[in-house]
C-alpha cells in the first residue's frame, strides 16, 4: 500500500508550502493523478485522513483530477487515449509513441479557509 508513503509526501508538501500558523486553514489539497501512476484513490484520500487526524490538517482533503493516459504516435501524428496503457497506436498500428499524459502524480493547488490558494 503505497498510497500510504504518497500521503506522507502529500503531507510534507503542505508543511513546505504553508505557514506553520496557517496549517490549520488548509481545506483541501488538489492533485493531478494520472491513470498509470498506480494509485488507488480512495486509498490515499484514506491513507492522508488517518495520518492528519490529530493534527492542524485534521480538516483537509484530497481532491483527485483524474487524468488519462494519452499518445501521440510518431508515425501518423494522431493522439489516442486507453485506460490499460497500451502505447501501440490503434490507427496505424505503430509503437513509435510519445506519451503525453496519464503518468502524473502532482499536487498542483492547495486551498485555505480564508479561500487563499497556493498554486503550485
Amino acid at each position: 500500500m503505497h498510497e500510504l508513503s504518497i500521503a506522507q509526501n502529500i503531507i510534507e508538501i503542505v508543511r513546505q508550502n504553508v505557514p506553520e500558523n496557517e496549517l490549520g486553514d488548509v481545506r483541501a489539497v488538489r492533485m493531478k493523478v494520472g491513470t498509470l501512476a498506480g494509485v488507488v484513490a480512495e486509498s490515499l484520500r484514506f491513507s492522508f485522513s488517518v495520518l492528519v487526524a490529530d493534527s492542524p490538517l485534521k480538516d483537509a482533503y484530497i481532491q483527485i483530477e483524474h487524468i488519462p493516459f494519452v499518445i501521440q504516435c510518431n508515425t501518423c501524428r494522431q493522439s489516442s487515449s486507453n485506460d490499460q496503457g497500451f502505447a501501440v497506436c490503434p490507427t496505424c498500428g505503430g509503437s513509435d509513441t510519445t506519451v503525453l499524459t496519464g503518468t502524473e502524480l502532482q499536487v498542483f493547488e492547495i486551498e485555505l479557509d480564508d479561500l487563499h490558494t497556493e498554486a503550485l
